[in-house]
């Protein structure tokens, strides 16, 4: 009998008028929406709409005449209608596809030595004991606040010395020293367990077949994170390429549209298109590779987990 009135005060405790439910007891996978969740959607939203709209103008002012382009007369379309005229005019005046071509593998190069640098580097703080890794690190961690303009002159006669000005290797090893992704791949490999190391040094594994056998597939996606913020980094670079560079046919796509409105004045629907022209292998990278992006943040411990 106990047992039965314990069951019917519980049925009645759930039903009775005045009391409110549990948050707690939801079902699985139902969402609660709050103010602070709307308040917080809404933010996004807009943040989002401000990002896009700057975007969405040069891309509407891209395929515009000049004399649209110009006057603003036709608002987002232009009273002569959408056109490709600017477009057709960039990729006629200069060596486009040369320029992109130079802009793809230089990027590529310094993406691959960037990140094997750095996962090296990183795996050394990470696990190695030697005698000045704290002063190492700490300079390593410093040299992320300095601003890369501040080296530019003294990297510039670097380059004169060891006769690498106007070359593809003085566009290329500047750029391959990344401090910020030498601090995030640590953190990464601070969370590996060592025990799966331990493991493999007990059969017999040497420090360099751990690292490659197993630390390295285990951090598949925070090296793809990194090796993607690179890459951009390195396709949007324009005031290094633009210093170092001044063959055009080594020129990279940024610098290389830069001079092709230079030398023909400025012209607004060019500019967008060329800024446009630009961004596109950006976009793509991004869209294929969003996923990567994401989880390899959320494992650096800046994703708020």
């Amino acid at each position: 009998m106990s047992a039965v009135t314990a069951s019917s005060t519980a049925t009645r405790a759930v039903v009775a008028p005045g009391i409110a439910p549990d948050p707690r007891s939801r079902k699985p996978g139902q969402r609660r929406f709050s103010a602070i969740n709307v308040v917080a959607f809404i933010a996004l939203a807009l943040m989002a709409i401000g990002w896009l709209l700057p975007f969405l103008w040069a891309v509407a002012t891209a395929f515009k005449t000049e004399t649209d382009a110009a006057s603003g007369a036709g608002g987002w379309v232009g009273e002569s209608g959408p056109t490709t005229e600017a477009f057709t005019s960039i990729l006629s005046q200069g060596n486009v596809w040369v320029w992109a071509g130079n802009s793809l593998w230089t990027s590529a190069v310094i993406t691959l030595l960037t990140v094997a640098i750095s996962a090296v580097a990183a795996y050394a703080f990470s696990r190695l004991e030697f005698r000045g890794k704290k002063f190492l690190y700490g300079a390593v961690i410093a040299s992320i606040v300095i601003p890369p303009q501040v080296l530019i002159i003294p990297l510039f006669y670097e380059m004169l010395a060891f006769n690498l000005v106007d070359t593809p290797w003085g566009l290329i090893l500047p750029q391959v020293v990344a401090p910020a992704m030498v601090f995030i791949l640590k953190k990464f490999f601070d969370q590996v367990p060592i025990e799966l190391e331990d493991a493999a040094r007990v059969d017999g594994a040497g420090r360099f077949r751990v690292f490659w056998s197993i630390v390295l597939p285990l951090s598949r996606p925070i090296l793809g994170a990194v090796a993607i913020f690179v890459f951009i980094g390195a396709w949007n670079n324009f005031l290094w390429p633009f210093l170092i560079i001044n063959d055009t046919t080594l020129m990279t796509l940024p610098v290389g549209l830069q001079t092709v409105i230079s030398a023909y004045g400025v012209q607004y629907a060019q500019v967008m298109a060329q800024a446009v022209l630009a961004s596109v292998p950006l976009i793509i990278v991004f869209l294929v590779f969003q996923k990567q992006i994401v989880r390899g943040v959320a494992t650096t411990g800046f994703g708020g987990q």
